[in-house]
């Protein structure tokens, strides 16, 4: 009978957490497209909760203010983004994890649009809600990834004159303009939006140019779509 109680405890455990999970994980879209349309100072907190259908008082169980709420979607944003090179080793293939990254982003950007865009409004404002953050966990993990790259650099797998942090940003900011700047890439080819094939071609493009700055030419993995 102890053995059945404990199952059920856990089981109650679990099925609280999934439940915790799904709520805050509907709360952050909720946010994103408020915050989106609104900004910062002009999406309330009354909105989001209609957004997500929940009382308010539900959503402060979950975030106990606007700013915290808002650090938690940029913060999340971050997460996606971060996640692509999460377990990167030394051992690794650079050429391949760098396609793997390039694409994988520019579907990430593409899918979250609006996520990216608000992301980059925060920076451009001097990310004052985001300097913890950005001083404290991203910078460890910028630190660690750029870790990985210079490892390659040693070995003579990349080209010595590769700067491994400048090499992230570059990927970054190539990937993230087909979010943060979509209205002007759609007007000026002439574009109501971007398909499939104009992600893979750009992805095919963006490739080429930093394997190639990268001295690996030649040796990109292939796209699996293609």
């Amino acid at each position: 009978m102890a053995s059945k109680r404990q199952t059920g405890s856990a089981s109650n455990v679990s099925g609280t957490g999934a439940v915790r999970a799904r709520n805050q994980a509907r709360i952050l879209d909720a946010a994103e497209a408020v915050f989106a349309v609104h900004g910062y100072r002009g999406g309330s907190l009354s909105a989001i909760a209609q957004t997500a259908g929940l009382a308010r008082a539900n959503l402060l169980y979950y975030f106990k203010s606007k700013r915290g709420l808002y650090v938690a979607l940029l913060e999340r944003t971050m997460a996606r983004w971060n996640d692509l090179l999460e377990e990167i080793d030394v051992n690794d293939e650079p050429a391949q994890v760098l396609s793997a990254f390039i694409r994988a982003k520019l579907a990430l950007v593409r899918q979250y649009p609006q996520a990216s865009r608000l992301f980059a409004g925060e920076v451009l404002q001097g990310a004052p809600m985001l300097q913890d953050y950005l001083r404290g966990p991203l910078r460890s993990w910028i630190d660690a990834r750029a870790a990985v790259l210079s490892g390659w650099i040693e070995r003579g797998q990349i080209d010595a004159r590769v700067d491994p942090h400048a090499l992230i940003f570059l990927i970054w900011s190539t990937t993230q303009h087909y979010a943060d700047y979509e209205a002007q890439v759609l007007a000026l080819t002439g574009r109501e939006a971007l398909t499939d094939d104009d992600e893979r071609r750009i992805g095919d493009f963006l490739c080429h140019m930093v394997l190639a700055g990268c001295g690996l030419t030649g040796r990109q993995a292939p796209d699996s779509d293609a």
